[in-house]
Parts: C-alpha cells; structure tokens; sequence
C-alpha cells in the first residue's frame, strides 16, 4: 500500500487535534476535577465521557478479540464511514470505488464530501469482481468500499475475490461487516495485522439489537485509528451509549440465542415466501434479512403499508427491480407479514 501520509489529505496529516481536558491526567489518579468547566452538581452526567471509551474498548476487545488499540468507537458506523472521507479524500481531487448496489452512505458521504463515487455492477449472481474493482480505480482512488455480507442483497461476497482487492489495492479497503454475525465466514477484522490497509466495521445495530444507542466500530491498524481520533468530535460518544454498549456486550450468550432464533425463523420466511405467487426468486442470504423479486414490488410495499407492515422496496436500486428487502422479525410479526402476502396472492 501506499504510506499513510500519502493517502492521508495533507491538512489532516498536518493537523493539530483539539486536546480534551481529560486527556491531560490520562493513567493518572485524581479525585477534584476543575479542569472543564464542568458543573459539580447532578453526578455522573455532569461530567464530560471518556473522549477514547477505553473501558468500552476493553470490553470490545474481549468479545470481538481485537485489541483496543486497533478499535475506533463512533456514534454509528455512518461516523467511521464519514471520516474515512474526511480524513482521506480530497475534495474534487480523490475518489472513490465501490460495488453496487450496496449501502447507500457510501455514495452519500461522498456527496457531502464533494468526493467523485465510483459505482462497480455486481453480476447476476450479486458477486463482485476483484479486477472490475481494480480497473475502475486510478492513481486518485483513495478507498474501495465492499459490504459483506452486503446490502441489500444478503450475500456475502467471495472471500477470495475480496483479499484479491486488498493484497493489490495500494490505497485503503474498507469491509463492511455490520451483518457479518449472521455468516458463517470468519470476519475479517481477524486479518488486521496482515493487511495495514484494511479497514472493517462493526456495529451494535444488527445481532446485538442495539440499534437506538447508535454505537458504530471500525477496526484498523493503530496508525489509522490514530488519525480517526484526531479528526473526530472529542466527546463523539456520550456517557450513557458507553455504559449501554458494555451493558449489552456483557450479554453475549443471549445474543447467540437471538442470532440461531434468527437465522432459523429466516429459512422459515425464505421457503414460505417462495411458495408464494407473486414471488419470483428470493436470493441466497447470509444476513438478518432477505431480498425477494417479487411481480410489482410498488403495488405490494403500497398494499402492505395501508396494513401496517412496512418491508423495504428496493426496486429503484440498480439490479433490484421489482425487488422487495424483508427483515427478519419475531414469529408474530413474520406471520402478521406471511398472512397478508398470501391474501395479496388470492387477490391476484
């Protein structure tokens, strides 16, 4: 890869990061805090969090087995996701390369961040090609983007196909694996210290059923995760998320049982669902959710939301025409879905 002063945007590299009052007594003991203009009333919310959340990351490496110094925590993974821009790509000057269809930050952090997006096609199959990716890239490519398992679709990409990207790349990789809990892949953040170009995030939002606390990861080498924690907001991550996050990661054996529930209630849905008229293919899925081709995808998310039930319709995204993203939710809910279909099928 190329050094991160090359990839990183000079005034970035340059940049004087703003010092938090509590990181000045950082590994030291003190009791009396009159550093932060802080009210001494109305303990522990009126102090400032843990700029770094470092019992948070103890926690996360504990469970996720990647050592704490490799760990940025943000407020969603759309935090990491932003300032991969902001701390890589030139406005105007820099793009970026990613597959598609897939998670629509990527394009839209892009856009915010005045950064050329450069769309790859998946093929039929909804599987990437290493060398389309490379060869959409140039010298100004500063990221390639790759979700997997990706969104919408379900799938997860070819392992082989996605090391290819980052052993050639020279710029930076980044692996989304917010679903990576529901595939039987190994995750990738456990290639960290072979690959000083990969980026891999992580999220509470999807197994962990954590989504309203919005706590996002990236893990990456300590040189990276150096330049996040310079570039971002000092306190990103407030006292309370922090608190819950180790709350819920304490909790593991209850998400694995939530994970089997899951993935079994979604083989269900997916044979049900096949069964249906109106369905045309429902695609193979590595994810909490499945994406089912279906006769008027529009006809039937309007139908299905004068009933309360609201799927995603995905049929103006590229290669998902007629296409509707299921979640996978509890028995009730799945059934409440099923029953409607099948009177949306008689009606037909």
């Amino acid at each position: 890869m190329k050094s991160l002063k090359e990839l990183t945007r000079p005034n970035i590299h340059d940049l004087a990061p703003y010092s938090c009052a509590r990181n000045e007594f950082s590994g030291k003991d003190a009791s009396v805090f009159l550093d932060a203009n802080e009210n001494p009333f109305n303990t522990p919310l009126n102090r400032y969090p843990d700029p770094l959340q470092l019992k948070l990351k103890e926690k996360i490496e504990q469970v996720k087995g990647i050592p704490a110094a490799y760990t940025f925590v943000g407020n969603g993974s759309d935090e990491a996701i932003d300032l991969l821009y902001r701390c890589f790509c030139r406005p105007r000057k820099d793009n970026v390369v990613a597959i598609e269809p897939t998670y629509g930050m990527y394009r839209v952090c892009a856009d915010i961040n005045d950064v050329e997006y450069r769309p790859v096609l998946l093929d039929e199959h909804f599987q990437m090609s290493a060398d389309a990716l490379l060869s959409a890239s140039d010298q100004n490519t500063k990221v390639i983007w790759i979700c997997s398992p990706n969104n919408p679709t379900g799938n997860d990409m070819q392992r082989e196909e996605v090391l290819k990207v980052i052993d050639i790349f020279e710029g930076l990789v980044v692996v989304d694996e917010a679903y990576s809990d529901f595939s039987q892949l190994r995750p990738l953040r456990f290639e960290l210290p072979r690959h000083p170009n990969l980026v891999v995030l992580n999220t509470l939002s999807k197994a962990w059923g954590a989504a309203a606390i919005r706590l996002g990861m990236a893990f990456a080498s300590p040189d990276i995760i150096a330049i996040f924690n310079k570039v971002k907001y000092p306190y990103n991550v407030n006292l309370l998320t922090q608190e819950k996050a180790i709350s819920v990661l304490s909790d593991r054996f209850e998400v694995d049982r939530w994970v089997q529930f899951i993935l079994q209630e979604r083989d269900r849905m997916v044979e049900a669902f096949r069964q249906l008229p109106v369905c045309k293919q429902v695609y193979p899925t590595n994810a909490n959710f499945f994406l089912a081709h279906v006769s008027d995808a529009q006809s039937i998310y309007e139908y299905l939301v004068e009933r309360g039930i609201i799927v995603r319709n995905r049929t103006r995204v590229q290669l998902c025409h007629n296409c509707l993203r299921i979640t996978i939710g509890t028995r009730a809910e799945n059934a409440e879905l099923m029953g409607a279909m099948r009177l949306y099928g008689h009606k037909e």
